[in-house]
């Protein structure tokens, strides 16, 4: 376990940036998650810290030790790969005890090692068993089995649930942020699967185009956004393009005037976001927000406990809203005129009308 920094790392291809100036402090013991589309630098970042990518500049330091320039066997770290990289030809009890042979470990301390790491992971009846012999979740134990096995001081997680069924994803989610959690291990994982960086981490990063646009907790993220981006890519938001005419009004392209939180933003050219469960639906006015219409329902989609409703106010302006399934509740369908609204604090606004500003992001 140790504190990691990363002091203005890049990394950098011809005049291509694949990661830009990348700051983080990661405390000791915390689950950090680097989130982001592809191609958006946080898998170079990741691989920057495990030492497979050598930094065009910048630092890497773990606890109080800078091993920007060491190779990647001696700086202690545990790599999980999205693909398992198990031995196929070796048993699950040789698989974990490799990096430790590569070490050059004792072998009594291999074997007390390998079986403690197997146990973490409830696996320590399949030893001897080859890794075709296992499911995708167990090969995926066995992977985090072989990166615990050498103790290392921060645990790297690069995308290691995305080979796995969705049910299944859940549940190693939850078994790998529980097992964090016991060993009080500094880890940073990559996704880009929104719902599993909000179920395991500690902290966000969300990165685009090898920088890092906002850092914080998921509730951070999700309610107080950096920017269209982060709003966009945490959680589900529908845009409404158009301009700020005063700190505290919004006029959409179609000509609705919506009321804001008083807004640093300049006066001029915005976006306007908005969370779909912050919108009211009901077939009757609403009198207790700031911002009421009527709009079209355009898509009904059902999704169980939920409904996803898009509704169009103007010819330019789509929301959408999630409304509660209800036996008894409000069951709209496509062609139904209703009535939507949404509280001045449910909007951000942001700078710049955006290319698509004007319709929802799915």
């Amino acid at each position: 376990m140790a504190r990691l920094e990363l002091n203005q790392l890049s990394k950098r291809y011809g005049d291509f940036f694949a990661a830009r100036d990348v700051t983080l402090d990661v405390a000791d013991g915390e689950f950090l998650v680097l989130l982001g589309p592809s191609g958006c630098g946080k898998t170079t970042t990741l691989r920057m810290i495990a030492g497979f990518v050598e930094p065009t500049s910048g630092a890497v330091r773990i606890g109080d030790n800078d091993v920007t320039q060491l190779p990647a066997w001696k700086r202690n770290t545990g790599l999980v790969f999205q693909s398992y990289a198990l031995f196929p030809h070796l048993t699950v009890a040789q698989n974990v005890a490799f990096g430790l042979e590569m070490r050059k470990a004792p072998r009594s301390e291999i074997t007390q090692r390998v079986g403690e790491a197997l146990e973490l992971v409830r696996l320590g009846h399949l030893g001897d068993r080859l890794p075709r012999q296992l499911s995708g979740g167990q090969q995926q134990r066995v992977a985090l089995a072989r990166a615990l096995a050498f103790q290392p001081d921060v645990l790297l997680l690069d995308e290691p649930l995305s080979n796995l069924d969705a049910k299944l994803r859940q549940e190693v989610r939850v078994e790998i942020r529980k097992l964090q959690q016991s060993l009080n291990l500094t880890t940073v994982m990559v996704t880009h699967d929104q719902e599993e960086a909000l179920t395991m981490a500690d902290r966000l990063v969300v990165m685009s185009e090898g920088a890092v646009r906002q850092v914080g907790s998921q509730r951070d993220l999700y309610e107080r956004p950096a920017d269209r981006f982060v709003a966009g890519f945490v959680g589900r938001s529908s845009f409404l393009s158009g301009s700020l005419e005063t700190p505290e009004r919004f006029r959409s392209a179609g000509g609705i005037a919506v009321a804001c939180r008083p807004s640093t933003v300049a006066i001029g050219p915005a976006t306007l976001a908005l969370r779909p469960e912050r919108v009211t639906v009901t077939p009757e006015a609403i009198s207790d927000v700031e911002n009421g219409f009527v709009g079209e329902v355009e898509f009904v989609s059902y999704l169980g406990g939920l409904i996803d409703l898009h509704v169009r106010l103007s010819p330019s302006d789509l929301v959408i809203a999630q409304i509660p399934n209800r036996e008894d509740g409000f069951m709209p369908r496509t062609g139904d005129k209703v009535h939507v609204g949404w509280t001045v604090a449910s909007a951000s606004v942001f700078p710049g009308s955006g290319d698509d500003a004007d319709s929802a992001d799915l």
